[in-house]
């Protein structure tokens, strides 16, 4: 319960109708969570505007409602006009749960690939290092005994709030969450005091959300900017657009990197399906997590580890213990075909899955299913596409999450992308349980299937809805059937 007068602490506020000195017991932007002495804040939505539920949101039991539309509310509601309600969304949730994130180390990783296993890597890290610590990530929220699934890679500010007091009350010191390019825009994370900021890398992805490459960099850019004096900023010194991201930040700018001098480094010694064999600060350690991309993200936990104040044998010892994320890299060995499920689903996230292969060099075939996600950036489909064709011996083009799109048009667009030449090589099946099967059953012994595209995901999305799926179970499904 927080005083209403309390919570509108430094809320900038064009007007007031109603008595401010009420007690709120809940907060929520969605009129159907809203309970009694509930504080409703009504807001424009990517798709739906919250002020057209305002009248749902008080017969659900809302005493007051903050909103940025002069509209009608009844005498008894308390009405609170602000200029946009996004803007003070945040700040409202931040008051209204006594400032989690003040409470606690909030380190944020954002980049377009490998936010997920660094996140989750600094979460069981700290975790074995003896400091209780919080996860907010794509797959799953985890505090203590507590694990819920994730709805967005970033909640909403309310929630984010919520979810960040509840660490605090379970005696959490650090929380670790990953920060979406969505979420910097939808201004989800205002009022987040972050101690500490990744940047893991930028590709190309959600253009078409962000319209251009250039808003999507200003959008990452933004969170860097805004990093108070007394946090600190690591960004992966190998990426061409690291340095931009910190060019105006009053964080204390930290690099690490693989090919460049940074202030954390690395050298691969192998490289292989089982695992890494890296030179960190003059350390040989072996790590059960394969490929050069996850090279940079067992970089990004050990650097910021290092920066919390931690001791670097006792870092490296616990992160050689660290077993691969679920969706991540995941490799099952059927009888010497080895099947790789992985959640890539950009161009750079593909290649860097196959470019481990061709780097490890396997003596078989690579055979890579994959498709591409419906209602999203299409430019990236034939970009896919050809480096599907260029890096594999086999690709098998099916439906990934289609959602309100026809799915064979989209293996259309990625198949646009395929070399002409290339083109004998390349299959195209739409039901992607017949896909996996057609890719394990061309499979020899010596052979690599990748499986790229959902990872940990549990459903396939069609014309708006969720049908159970799941890779994994799919893949044993063939495996059990073929033994019996």
């Amino acid at each position: 319960m927080k005083n209403l007068k309390d919570i509108l602490h430094s809320i900038e506020v064009e007007s007031i109708k109603g008595d401010i000195n009420l007690n709120i017991d809940n907060l929520s932007n969605n009129s159907n969570t809203i309970k009694a002495n509930g504080l409703f804040i009504a807001k424009k939505g990517y798709k739906v505007d919250g002020h057209d539920f305002v009248n749902n949101a008080i017969n659900n039991g809302a005493v007051a409602v903050v909103c940025s539309e002069n509209i009608p509310i009844p005498e008894n509601i308390t009405k609170i006009l602000v200029k946009d309600s996004t803007d003070v969304e945040g700040k409202i949730a931040d008051n209204f749960y006594d400032h989690p994130s003040k409470k606690l180390k909030v380190i944020g990783i954002t980049g377009t690939n490998g936010k997920t296993t660094t996140a989750t890597l600094i979460y069981q890290l700290l975790n074995n290092l003896g400091k209780k610590a919080g996860l907010i990530s794509t797959i799953t929220y985890k505090y203590g005994n507590v694990e819920l699934p994730s709805i967005n890679t970033t909640p909403d500010a309310i929630e984010l709030n919520r979810l960040l007091n509840e660490m605090w009350r379970n005696g959490c010191k650090y929380a670790i969450m990953e920060v979406s390019s969505h979420s910097i825009v939808q201004k989800r994370i205002l009022g987040i005091n972050f101690s500490g900021a990744i940047f893991t890398n930028i590709t190309h992805e959600h253009l078409d959300y962000h319209g251009t490459f250039e808003n999507y960099i200003k959008a990452k850019k933004t969170f860097f900017d805004n990093l108070p004096a007394d946090a600190f900023a690591l960004i992966n010194i190998d990426n061409k657009n690291s340095k931009i991201m910190v060019q105006n930040t009053k964080a204390q700018v930290y690099t690490y990197g693989l090919a460049k001098m940074a202030d954390f480094h690395a050298r691969i010694l192998e490289n292989t399906l089982e695992g890494l064999h890296l030179e960190i600060d003059g350390y040989d350690t072996w790590f059960l997590l394969a490929g050069k991309f996850n090279a940079y993200n067992i970089l990004a936990a050990y650097g910021c580890t290092k920066i919390l104040g931690y001791d670097k044998q006792d870092i490296l010892s616990e992160l050689s213990k660290v077993e691969p994320i679920n969706g991540r890299f995941n490799v099952i060995n059927n009888d010497g075909v080895y099947i790789i499920i992985d959640y890539a689903h950009t161009p750079d996230a593909l290649e860097n899955i196959l470019n481990t292969l061709n780097e490890i060099d396997i003596d078989g075939k690579i055979i890579t299913v994959f498709g591409a996600g419906g209602n999203r950036d299409k430019t990236k489909r034939p970009l896919m596409g050809k480096l599907a064709a260029e890096y594999s011996d086999i690709v098998i083009i099916t439906s990934d999450n289609p959602r309100n799109e026809d799915p064979e048009a989209i293996i259309s667009d990625i198949e646009k992308g395929v070399p002409t030449n290339l083109n004998s090589k390349v299959y195209k099946i739409t039901d992607r349980a017949d896909a996996i099967k057609m890719a394990i059953n061309l499979a020899n012994k010596g052979d690599v299937v990748v499986i790229a595209g959902k990872g940990h995901e549990t459903y396939q999305e069609v014309k708006g809805i969720k049908h159970h799926f799941d890779d994994k179970e799919i893949v044993f499904q063939i495996i059990n059937s073929k033994k019996q």
